[in-house]
């Protein structure tokens, strides 16, 4: 999605369901942390203020963003209604970028194949630092609040389905 002249944090949170019920977990890298913890607040702060009770919040950490997979999969026998994956991949100079953008986004979506806990990609996977920061935070808001609406939504789907 193009991010130019928007902000990721908008929702209208009279088209979200209540979270109040739901448990949610967020398995967030620790590689470029200073993205991915900001990712984590905007995610923690839409929840919370879609109705979510903090102690319904459950948050571990991985070392870096090929480890969500794992981390992933074991949250979600933690009895949650939806796992939010937090990671940033930002672009170098060799393929590694590549094939870890590559292996998290297949992980993911076997996740999403195997198992009944929709887990949400919030992986940023930019080009710099720059677009990193103006996506956790900065002037295009921040991609974990998107993250975390669509958590909401998608446990809501599963609830009904």
């Amino acid at each position: 999605m193009a991010t130019a002249n928007h902000n990721l944090s908008h929702y209208d949170k009279n088209s979200i369901p209540n979270a109040k019920t739901f448990r949610f977990g967020i398995v967030v890298s620790e590689w470029n942390d200073t993205i991915t913890n900001g990712l984590y607040q905007g995610a923690y702060d839409a929840l919370i203020d879609c109705g979510t009770l903090s102690k319904n919040i459950i948050k571990w950490d991985v070392p870096g963003s090929f480890e969500l997979i794992y981390g992933s999969k074991k949250m979600i026998t933690q009895d949650v209604d939806a796992v939010i994956a937090i990671g940033c991949v930002i672009q170098g100079e060799t393929k590694h970028f590549d094939f870890v953008c590559d292996g998290v986004t297949q992980g993911i979506k076997e996740l999403n194949l195997t198992t009944d806990t929709p887990v949400i990609f919030c992986v940023l996977t930019d080009n710099t630092m720059q677009q990193s920061i103006d996506r956790s935070g900065g002037k295009h808001g921040n991609k974990g609040a998107e993250a975390a609406i669509a958590a909401i939504k998608m446990a809501e789907l599963r609830r009904k389905a």
